[in-house]
């Protein structure tokens, strides 16, 4: 099979969803499509490609309802101008959605399919909140009878649907203690401030230009939730978000987002006749299927696949991007595969940085390209937890 490259990536600055009080979300006024339209051209002219040598374009978000819907993915293509030519897919598998976006796009550019695919995600926690567009519509989005009829009892559903409770029942059966939580959700803003002192994030953002309720312009380059004055005394005192005896907090869970992601897949001949030097080389994927009320476990087998298709062992990994949906999921993951926390999640996570839901894969897999770079290091593992009990991963290498 052929090898396959990260010839280009590009994000939009993830802002702080506020379902309850839009005003306060940076990107209030735009639409996840609108995010998305403004990236992709942009990649395509960073990257040094022609719009109409993209083979494929594969878009994904956790909830393709309401704004969010793509009419088969051709939507963002419509509002980005791009090629009436580009076909497009849509893919939802939830958090790991634009991951899974990668994945497909590795497959067919592997197996002689296509030599460039165009990928991306987004998701306006705002705008489209988790659940709400069908039920204002007086439809219901899940089959009742998983919740009511005894002979799907074992699926526990309450628990399966509501992600705060699938981590505190995590948290309770590795016996993963909320001071540790906290402690680590301290060390991701911690982590994404220096991070962004030190300018890190500058070239992986493409600043959006905004309209904020006073009417004055702002332009947003940076991330709306990640605070500068993040400690673990501040985290200690907020109250359980999901169970009133519980120990999942804001402090130690992600917060709302609005974003959009993209990357621009090559086969390597390509990109060598092109003059492009890659971020890195795709070695390998993995994806599972786990318990959904401990939805959080899904990253440990999906990564001990990726590990076991590449020939590769934890030791071998030099950096690690472990979702941060919930602290517990990266902490269990450093546990069950023995991983060194300081390889993992360098320059902040999830919890400061944000999780736009369908959006992430990318910003996981990129941001590590980059650290892979930066760091003048060899392989990283991405990886991340998804609802309703899977997990998914990409392992890469940096081109030398």
């Amino acid at each position: 099979m052929r090898e396959v490259v990260i010839a280009g990536y590009l994000r939009t600055p993830q802002s702080r969803s506020r379902p309850n009080d839009p005003p306060r979300d940076w990107f209030y006024q735009l639409r996840a499509d609108e995010l998305m339209a403004k990236l992709l051209p942009e990649l395509i002219k960073r990257t040094g490609i022609k719009a109409e040598e993209i083979d494929d374009f594969i878009i994904g978000s956790a909830y393709g309802v309401s704004e969010q819907w793509t009419y088969g993915g051709r939507l963002p293509i419509f509002l980005a101008n791009l090629p009436e030519k580009l076909p497009a897919k849509f893919i939802d598998q939830q958090c790991g959605s634009s991951m899974a976006c990668i994945h497909m796009g590795f497959m067919e550019i592997c197996l002689g399919f296509a030599e460039i695919v165009m990928v991306g995600g987004m998701e306006h926690m705002t705008r489209v909140p988790m659940g709400a567009p069908l039920k204002e519509k007086g439809i219901v989005s899940l089959n009742s009878r998983l919740f009511s009829d005894p002979s799907y009892k074992h699926w526990d559903m309450v628990t399966s649907t509501n992600m705060g409770l699938t981590a505190e029942k995590l948290a309770s059966l590795k016996g993963i203690s909320k001071e540790e939580m906290d402690w680590w959700g301290a060390r991701s803003h911690q982590l994404a401030a220096k991070a962004y002192r030190e300018g890190f994030f500058k070239d992986e953002i493409l600043p959006i230009e905004v309209e904020l309720p006073d009417g004055n312009r702002l332009l947003v380059d940076r991330d709306q939730a990640v605070r500068e004055d993040a400690t673990v005394e501040g985290m200690r005192d907020l109250k359980p978000a999901f169970k009133p005896d519980g120990v999942i907090t804001a402090g130690n869970s992600s917060p709302l987002n609005a974003g959009a992601t993209s990357m621009i897949l090559m086969s390597k001949e390509r990109a060598k006749e092109k003059g492009i030097r890659p971020l890195a080389t795709i070695r390998s994927i993995g994806f599972a299927g786990v318990d959904p009320t401990i939805m959080g476990i899904g990253p440990v087998p999906a990564s001990r696949m990726a590990l076991k298709k590449a020939g590769l062992e934890v030791r071998d990994i030099d950096y690690w991007e472990i979702n941060e949906a919930f602290a517990i999921v990266t902490l269990n993951c450093i546990k069950e595969l023995g991983i060194d926390p300081e390889r993992v999640n360098v320059m902040g996570g999830g919890i400061a940085i944000g999780h736009p839901l369908g959006a992430t894969g990318i910003r996981l897999v990129g941001t590590l390209a980059r650290i892979l770079n930066v760091k003048q290091a060899r392989y990283g593992l991405a990886n991340a937890c998804v609802g309703g009990g899977q997990g998914v991963a990409t392992i890469i290498e940096r081109e030398v």
